[in-house]
């Protein structure tokens, strides 16, 4: 399971490698995605520090199930290689078994190999005083050539560290004396093109402030290494501290950043390039990211024991948390104000709320009134429009009735005038007989019925010619109340039949049968005859004559 995992873990890492080199090449033009791929490593320091872990606890395995000791401490090597920048006490307690190991071996190379491992450690650490007393205990001429150069340097870096740390200005300048002199040792010693020597080069030309040497030389050790170990991360830094020099923040960034990745990349908790970083931050002003990043450095020093990183951290992270802690504290006023504005705002909207919710029901009831209203409107409307209609059809009927009024009043008032006049000539005739003494030729006239049978003709002439001239589709409606076979066809269309002018007369409302008989001169029984007769031939007896009288 431990190997599949490795395995997973080599692929993810060298795909990451892979993007990342990419955005390295760009770095130059977009310091932002700089930032941006730190803090996505940021957020990834568990996964690499578990990768460590996964190859540490490989190597312990082996360790523990081997029962040789040189073996054993072979393996041990290896696994203080993984601890020396991840874990001080566990790289100390595994430096510790391996030299117990060495003395039960009485191995000297194994011993002073170990002593020697354990006095960079302790450097490494900021313990420089403890370096020089593991160191003193070590015997140079004992010392193979393959460790000598290991030895002077030790040495050179502990004095180095004490020359640097110490107030006492007689101790500085021993250290410093001393330094100098292993440095000199080192010069005549190491290959001209190792990076310990390249690395000693490049610090005197920092120090005597020849920068443009430097960074050829810095450039020459940067391409011998690769993201994700630290010497990138050592390399990266010191160029950093070049174009702090040359007053470069933005390279000076730049490299920082780079430095800080492949830290985390490499599980590196003793580091400095994301406390400097975090100072840099804070002197721009961005208290977010130095708070961020000085944190971080905390928990790797923390998490590593490094004396070194506590006491430079020390320096910046009061003040960068007080600077984190006052802006937060005048965000959270702010923030209290904003509750406060929102809640008063809030208040108001509650109350507008509440009034618009008021207005909304005044104007629901307002339209539920106005609803009812318009139903009672058109109900009334409903009514209005039916009284019209009542008033129209009795307007037609009182035209109609006018109508009728005009046209029988015409007719009969000059019928009435012609009777006058005949009576008034019959009257004269009826004297002309009686002074002429011609009794006989009057009774003959007082017999005859030639005079009535002519005014009837006459009246019936009137009726007739009146009622068709009101009506002229009297004869037509007439004939669709009427069976098929029993339709009524007239000769002349201007003369009414018997039947006719008993409907005429029902339709002008004259429905008892003794009128009818009085105006037409027929009996009674005649007429009542001639009404049974018409409505057996009608399509509906019942509702017959009703219909006559709605006839327009």
């Amino acid at each position: 399971m431990l190997n599949q995992f490795y395995i997973k873990q080599l692929r993810y890492i060298f795909t990451s490698f892979v993007i990342f080199s990419f955005q390295v090449s760009l770095f130059a033009q977009n310091l932002d995605s700089l930032f941006i791929a730190l803090d996505a490593k940021m957020e990834k320091r568990e996964l690499f520090d578990k990768q460590k872990e996964v190859r540490i606890q490989q190597l312990l395995e082996k360790a523990t199930q081997t029962s040789d000791l040189e073996k054993k401490y072979l393996l041990h090597d290896e696994v203080i290689d993984e601890y020396q920048f991840y874990s001080f006490n566990k790289a100390l307690n595994y430096i510790e078994q391996n030299i117990e190991i060495a003395e039960t071996l009485n191995n000297s190379l194994f011993l002073n190999k170990s002593k020697l491992l354990l006095s960079m450690l302790l450097i490494d650490s900021g313990r420089y005083k403890e370096s020089i007393d593991a160191l003193n205990e070590i015997k140079r001429d004992s010392l193979p050539t393959q460790l000598l150069n290991d030895y002077y340097i030790a040495y050179k870096e502990g004095y180095s560290g004490l020359s640097f740390n110490t107030t006492v200005k007689s101790s500085k300048a021993l250290y410093s004396q001393l330094y100098d002199a292993y440095q000199d040792s080192l010069y005549n010693r190491l290959d001209p093109n190792s990076e310990e020597l390249l690395r000693l080069k490049e610090k005197n030309l920092r120090d005597n402030r020849k920068l443009d040497d430097a960074l050829k030389i810095n450039s020459q050790r940067l391409e011998a290494v690769k993201m994700g170990v630290r010497g990138f991360s050592l390399i990266t830094f010191e160029r950093s501290l070049l174009y702090e020099l040359m007053n470069d923040k933005e390279k000076q960034k730049q490299y920082l950043i780079l430095s800080a990745i492949s830290d985390i990349e490499a599980s590196v908790k003793d580091n400095a390039s994301m406390g400097t970083l975090a100072k840099i931050m804070f002197e721009e002003g961005d208290i977010d990211r130095a708070h961020r990043y000085v944190n971080f450095s905390f928990d790797d020093a923390e998490f590593y024991n490094s004396q070194l990183r506590f006491v430079n951290i020390a320096n910046s992270l009061p003040m960068i948390s007080k600077a984190y802690e006052e802006r937060s504290e005048k965000q959270k006023e702010k923030l209290q104000q904003s509750l406060i504005f929102i809640s008063i705002l809030a208040g108001f909207l509650l109350i507008a709320i509440y009034i618009v919710f008021q207005q909304v029901k005044k104007v629901s009831e307002a339209r539920n009134k106005l609803k009812t209203a318009n139903e009672k409107l058109q109900e009334f409307n409903e009514k209005l429009n039916a009284s019209n209609e009542d008033l129209t059809r009795l307007y037609q009927e009182l035209s109609e009735s006018d109508k009728v009024k005009e046209q029988y009043i015409g007719t009969f008032l000059n019928l009435y005038s012609e009777y006058i006049t005949k009576l008034d000539t019959y009257r004269k005739l009826v004297r002309k007989y009686v002074n002429t003494n011609q009794m006989k030729s009057l009774l003959e006239l007082s017999k005859s019925k030639q005079f009535i049978e002519e005014e009837l003709e006459i009246f019936n002439k009137n009726f007739d010619g009146s009622f068709l001239h009101i009506y002229p589709d009297f004869v037509k409606y007439v004939n669709e109340l009427l069976k098929p076979d029993a339709q009524i066809i007239l000769k002349n269309d201007k003369k009414l039949n018997t039947e006719l002018r008993i409907l005429a007369l029902i339709k002008l409302g004259i429905t008892s049968s003794s009128r009818i008989a009085k105006i037409l001169r027929y009996s009674v029984n005649t007429i009542y005859n001639y009404r049974a007769s018409i409505k057996s031939s009608a399509k509906n007896k019942d509702t017959f004559e009703d219909m006559i009288k709605n006839i327009q």
